[in-house]
């Protein structure tokens, strides 16, 4: 059982322009408000630098020249475009059957940035540990879709997933990894998959799956949308509290 759904073009070219429009409206009404107003800033013990404002988190790429943006954390209720999409059964439908839950409720909205020639890799890691650390066991039951807004690509760092790996538990952890949530690289072996897909395709999978991305070293964006869900009545992401000592409990 590979575990993942890819869902080819799912959305038109003229939804798909109309998301891109709404995420760089997002990112630069975030990016603006960071530099105009107090943050708090938190520096991950792998040097990532978080800053916050408003309640959204900017992960900024740890190595770009300037400031480029990896990531923005929650953005659900900045954009009507993007919320609408928690709804919409083309990803609820799918979605319902991975996560074996008749009815759903989200985790968190995140907008995820691999800028032209800057954007990073993303080690080999799971989203259970993170997830593990705010939410405890229910962080079994959350899976992500991801909605694609540009075409993806080995050169621009599509995603590459270990199929079947959601069955395994927890992986092991990278004993070099100062933060406690990468993947032991030396377990993952050669059963991969990167999922090459053009813009407005979905690709879904759980929170226990294997998965990394490589850095964009091509001359155009690779911009995704990534909807966590979860079964309904449990509280979101942002009402919960990061505890790290649960880590411990972990393989």
């Amino acid at each position: 059982m590979s575990g993942y759904v890819l869902l080819p073009q799912l959305f038109t070219a003229t939804e798909v322009d109309r998301l891109r429009d709404a995420v760089e409206q997002v990112h630069a009404a975030v990016v603006s408000a960071a530099e105009a107003g107090e943050t708090t800033v938190t520096v991950w013990p792998d040097g990532h630098r978080l800053e916050e404002i408003d309640g959204t988190t900017i992960h900024w790429e740890p190595d770009a020249p300037g400031k480029a943006v990896r990531s923005l954390s929650p953005v659900t209720g900045m954009s009507a475009v993007i919320d609408a999409l928690w709804t919409d059964p083309r990803l609820t439908t799918p979605m319902s059957s991975l996560l074996g839950a008749p009815s759903l409720g989200p985790f968190v909205a995140k907008l995820n940035f691999k800028r032209a020639g800057v954007g990073s890799e993303f080690a080999w890691h799971q989203d259970f540990p993170y997830w593990y650390c705010c939410a405890g066991s229910s962080a079994y039951d959350i899976a992500t879709a991801i909605v694609m807004l540009d075409d993806n690509t080995v050169a621009n760092g599509a995603m590459t997933l270990v199929p079947g790996s959601q069955l395994n538990g927890p992986a092991p952890r990278d004993p070099r990894d100062p933060t406690g949530l990468l993947v032991d690289p030396a377990g993952i072996g050669s059963a991969t998959v990167t999922v090459e897909a053009p813009a407005g395709s979905v690709l879904m999978f759980p929170s226990l799956m294997v998965h990394r991305s490589a850095p964009n070293r091509t001359a155009t964006d690779r911009r995704s949308l990534l909807f966590c869900f979860q079964p309904a009545g449990r509280p979101e992401l942002s009402a919960l509290t990061y505890d790290a000592e649960r880590l411990a409990s972990l393989p």
